[in-house]
């Protein structure tokens, strides 16, 4: 029987390295379970370490990982990939979270090596990585977002007085967040004006460029997953509520990853009309920034109106991660999920769309 290669590139550079890990492992395991409902793939793991180089073990599976912490990594000791060898595939699930693989870069190098994969294009990865050009984009499709600033890199090393003194009108709260970082990483709360350098430093160990936001006081966070059907429509999934307990201010690394202070409501309880305007919403974010394949839409609703976030464009993806889980409950189970996205990018190739 016929099998597709599918490669399942994990880890990466940056600091959302051990979740893309984490992410990768529950993929494999979604291709593996394929080969019971007629889908056999060939899957083979391909590693990029904290250092940036690209590694494969001799059985090209998951024992490239290596698990020192309650997180797991690639192996500083993994033996180096060839390139050339491990990309010789069908096609790539790149399922690297942050800067230097969910940016546009990876998806850049595989664009030129005529290698197929899941999700979004260069374009659309680069400016949904950044917070402030992803905001910007929103705002001139018409749609949405809450009050912010962008600090650039230059700006603060220039004067961080002024512009600290140019976030006021944002008023307090504020959330001070690294512009191309994810899964809350960097990100500080500040509700006292006196403590903003000290945030915005903080935030500049993860990104020098800065993306400072208003907070939306008494909203609902709610998220919505987008899927591209197989005539490459995207379809919006029921919608999901995250609820933080008293013990974390908001939705931060912590609450994700090491504790079950969060609640995942799935599917939100929302009025009907309300949940398919913020799925409306969701597609029109989706088709502002050019996405493809997938993307996580997150907002922010209070009453019957939403604000859009952020886009995610390649989510968290373990089996119990809030973007599976909102497509389980719109019935496309997890390892029929990974197939629609394998099956999407074997479908549209590389080159321009």
């Amino acid at each position: 029987m016929d099998r597709t290669r599918i490669a399942v590139l994990l880890g990466g550079r940056s600091s959302e390295h051990s979740i893309s890990c984490i992410s990768g492992r529950s993929i494999v395991a979604a291709l593996e379970a394929m080969d019971g409902r007629g889908t056999p793939y060939e899957v083979s793991v391909v590693g990029i370490a904290r250092d940036g180089r690209w590694v494969q073990d001799a059985d090209r599976g998951l024992g490239i990982l290596t698990q020192g912490g309650p997180l797991p990594e690639v192996a500083v000791d993994a033996p180096a990939a060839d390139l050339a060898a491990c990309l010789a595939v069908d096609a790539v699930f790149p399922v690297l979270h942050g800067p230097w693989g969910e940016d546009g870069s990876v998806q850049g190098l595989l664009e030129t090596l005529a290698v197929p994969y899941v999700g979004s294009g260069v374009l659309s990865s680069a400016v949904s990585m950044d917070k402030g050009f992803m905001k910007q984009a929103l705002v001139d499709a018409g749609l949405r977002v809450g009050p912010y600033r962008v600090i650039t890199d230059r700006q603060w090393r220039a004067d961080p007085v002024a512009v600290v003194g140019d976030l006021a009108p944002l008023g307090l709260p504020v959330f001070v967040k690294p512009a191309r970082a994810g899964s809350s990483l960097g990100i500080v709360k500040v509700s006292d004006a006196r403590l903003l350098a000290e945030a915005i430093e903080s935030a500049r160990k993860h990104d020098p460029r800065i993306v400072v936001e208003a907070a939306v006081v008494g909203a609902r966070e709610i998220e919505c997953g987008v899927l591209v059907d197989s005539e490459g429509i995207p379809r919006a999934s029921r919608c999901a509520e995250i609820i933080v307990s008293a013990r974390h201010e908001f939705y931060d690394f912590e609450a994700k990853y090491l504790d079950d202070s969060a609640t995942l409501v799935v599917p939100a309880e929302l009025p009907e009309p309300l949940e398919r305007e913020v799925q409306r919403l969701a597609v029109a974010a989706f088709d502002a920034l050019a996405c493809d394949g997938l993307a996580r839409v997150d907002f922010f609703v209070t009453g019957d109106e939403a604000i859009v976030n952020e886009v995610n464009t390649m989510p968290g993806f373990t089996d119990i991660s809030m973007y599976p889980r909102m497509w389980g409950a719109s019935g496309v189970d997890y390892p029929e999920l990974v197939d629609r996205l394998v099956k999407d990018a074997l479908r549209k190739g590389t080159g321009l769309h």
